[in-house]
């Protein structure tokens, strides 16, 4: 798996740009389902970050399905990559969203309409 990015001067939250990086990591195929993470306190060390905010990350990633966490076994990836590349896209559209000053519900709402 490739190290993460983060930018630390830009607008959009550290552990949400982590969590971003890990989808784009999946979608990618460079960690596929099965595939181990590093620990996280490695990945906060490799990207200058606090520890908590890699766990944040790997959690919001767990709640979207496409990581698990396992006691002894660490954090595997359970998602495609397929699920993957939609969720980033979906990530990108929100960040272009709120640039723009729509809020996520109201996004979440034109995407309804256009069923």
């Amino acid at each position: 798996m490739r190290t993460p990015e983060v930018n630390k001067s830009e607008a959009v939250s550290l552990y949400s740009q982590v969590a971003a990086e890990i989808r784009r990591t999946i979608a990618d195929g460079e960690a596929a389902p099965g595939e181990r993470l590093p620990p996280a306190i490695d990945l906060a060390e490799v990207l200058g970050v606090n520890k908590n905010t890699v766990i944040r990350a790997l959690h919001i990633l767990r709640d979207e399905g496409l990581l698990d966490f396992t006691r002894g076994r660490g954090v595997r990836v359970v998602g495609t990559p397929q699920q993957s590349a939609v969720l980033a896209r979906i990530g990108e559209l929100l960040d272009f969203a709120r640039a723009q000053g729509y809020r996520r519900d109201k996004v979440v709402a034109i995407i309804q309409s256009q069923h």
